[in-house]
């Protein structure tokens, strides 16, 4: 009996994603308090095992500049996880990138608010440039997605 037993819990274990063995990660979302694609970003990076604590700010920009952020890869929220941070609606499995290969970056950006990502309705025009930012460097290509 303490076969079976020992023997069902290994396998509920295998089953698990590696995000809820390891634990799910913190991140914090700024958000302007009217916009609704911020939400379905938010339910989206929970369903990748994300635990997102959301903020609600009247000045997004001035959070997002203080990050370090340069104006012109401004999005439509502003995210903090474990030492960067994310803007705008990047996909779960580049954040992910971010935090494994822990580059030397303030973070990296989606500006505006493309159609077609995580969050946003509408079909994909063409591929989408995430931008690295970097404290003393012009913005440069981190991924596509």
């Amino acid at each position: 009996m303490k076969k079976a037993i020992w023997l069902s819990a290994v396998i509920a274990l295998l089953a698990l994603p590696l995000e809820a063995l390891a634990g799910s990660t913190h991140a914090t979302l700024y958000k302007n308090p009217h916009c609704s694609c911020c939400e379905k970003y938010v339910a989206y990076l929970r369903q990748e095992g994300f635990e997102v604590e959301v903020k609600v700010t009247n000045d997004l920009e001035g959070v997002t500049l203080k990050a370090g952020v340069p104006e012109q890869l401004e999005g439509c929220h502003t995210m903090f996880v474990d030492g960067y941070v994310v803007v705008g609606h990047v996909r779960a499995d580049v954040v992910r990138k971010l935090l494994t290969e822990r580059p030397a970056l303030v973070g990296i950006a989606i500006p505006g608010m493309p159609s077609g990502v995580p969050g946003m309705e509408g079909p994909k025009e063409g591929p989408i440039a995430i931008y690295a930012v970097s404290k003393d460097k012009a913005p440069t290509v981190y991924a596509v997605q």
